[in-house]
């Protein structure tokens, strides 16, 4: 590892450990040490690494064409990637905006609500709705929408008045000790619903949600009935529903896309991460016909581009990922992983001392880390559990994801678990010790902290 660096990594303070290669869901560190990916970085490598159908395709395209401006032409692996995305119109939607990742995926959903309104007479609608604990990205913005405190902290005489944010949809801290589910479901649809009238709900252009809550909370569901009251208030007030799959989609929480599990379907929906399974910087947004139809019939084109999207390489990756998942029936593994990786979670750990929750769906779980499971108060803030987890695991040859202020921007820690659709079960029962391991390691320690 070098001991000085010209890049401007995450930290200033050190250099990160150098990863030299990979295989399948591991990853090896300079020096030889092969490190099981359980969160596939950031729920990216949906593939593992180096398959070799996915680095047959960027050969294969590199060496018919590297790059050419949309400006000028479209290319075969874009129109190919787009036909296997949407050829089936799922949910309505009819139209791919491919883009270079998640953050660009959503500047693109919300420059394309307001168009739409723009285009069909509707100009008023200006305001977007978000949840508090969410993140859309982390441009400036799509920083605008999100709702965590600590990614927003620098930037907020920068933010617009043209969002708003309502609770999260998070029942194990949320919830009223008297409520059931749908209780609680019922309370924060009215909320919603109380946030269109004071904004006006003919100002209001659209919802913004995360369907499953990845990287500020944990893989938080929301709950049952509660997407489909959404839909319903959306539709009511003419506004748009944006549903951000970024971290969650693509096949992450046990179907192509998350909302197949909720009963709805987005007017427009952003993708990223397991679209490209991290062989291509690559995201999209996704599109219903209407919208699209509404711009067609107006303006002709939508006013927003980038230099490198629909970059044919990146292209040309997604378009195997994505049809090595379909025709090897990888999703069908991965949901038996998924139920194999929930039942020794719950196992192991339901009745841990220092792990209050423990949620999610498909290959994507979430562990909330409490001092004590009791009455579930969460750790000191100025401990960073989650970051010390994470670093004993890795310590331990596990790569975790970690994220602090999982309550409320400031307080609560968690790990999210997201491997590759590949693990087999032995490797499950890796990341079970490992963590396992580390989790006792970091909290035997707790009384010397206090």
């Amino acid at each position: 590892m070098p001991s000085s660096s010209y890049l401007m990594h995450r930290s200033l303070l050190a250099v990160p450990p150098e990863a030299i290669g990979g295989h399948g869901i591991w990853l090896t560190e300079r020096g030889g040490r092969e490190i099981l990916d359980a969160s596939g970085g950031a729920a990216v490598s949906c593939l593992g690494h180096q398959h070799p159908r996915i680095i047959d395709a960027i050969q294969s395209q590199v060496g018919k064409l590297a790059y050419a401006h949309t400006d000028f032409f479209t290319t075969e692996p874009a129109e190919a990637l787009g036909e296997e995305l949407l050829g089936h119109k799922p949910g309505g939607l009819e139209k791919a905006f491919l883009v270079c990742g998640g953050s660009e995926a959503m500047e693109a959903s919300i420059k394309l609500a307001r168009q739409y309104f723009v285009e069909i007479g509707q100009p008023e609608r200006t305001h977007f709705i978000s949840r508090r604990q969410s993140y859309h990205g982390n441009t400036l913005g799509v920083l605008n929408v999100g709702g965590h405190p600590a990614r927003r902290e620098y930037h907020l005489p920068l933010f617009s008045d043209s969002f708003s944010q309502v609770s999260p949809a998070y029942y194990f801290r949320y919830q009223y000790p008297d409520e059931n589910e749908q209780d609680y479901c019922r309370r924060l649809l009215l909320e919603l619903e109380d946030e269109f009238q004071k904004i006006g709900p003919g100002k209001v252009a659209a919802f913004v949600s995360e369907t499953i809550v990845g990287a500020t909370s944990g893989c938080v569901c929301a709950p049952k009935g509660y997407f489909s009251g959404v839909r319903n208030i959306c539709d009511r007030y003419g506004a748009l529903l944006i549903l951000d799959e970024v971290m969650c989609g693509m096949g992450r929480s046990g179907t192509v896309h998350a909302w197949e599990q909720e009963n709805v379907t987005p007017d427009i929906q952003a993708v990223a991460k397991g679209l490209g399974g991290g062989y291509q910087p690559i995201g999209a947004m996704l599109a219903s016909g209407r919208i699209v139809s509404a711009i067609a019939a107006g303006s002709g084109a939508f006013r927003h581009g980038h230099t490198y999207m629909a970059h044919p390489v990146a292209c040309s990756a997604a378009l195997a990922v994505q049809r090595t998942i379909r025709e090897e029936n990888i999703l069908e593994h991965a949901v038996r992983m998924g139920s194999l990786l929930e039942s020794q979670l719950k196992e192991t750990f339901a009745n841990h001392p220092n792990v209050g929750d423990i949620r999610g769906r498909g290959l994507f779980w979430g562990i909330e880390l409490v001092a004590d499971r009791g009455d579930n108060v969460p750790f000191n803030a100025d401990f960073r559990v989650g970051r010390r987890v994470k670093q004993q695991a890795f310590n331990y040859g596990l790569a975790c994801y970690a994220g602090e202020g999982t309550i409320d921007g400031r307080s609560g820690s968690h790990i999210l678990f997201a491997p590759p659709y590949i693990i087999s079960p032995e490797e499950i029962g890796v990341l079970i010790e490992r963590f396992a391991r580390a989790l006792d390691s970091v909290t035997s320690k707790i009384s010397a902290w206090t």
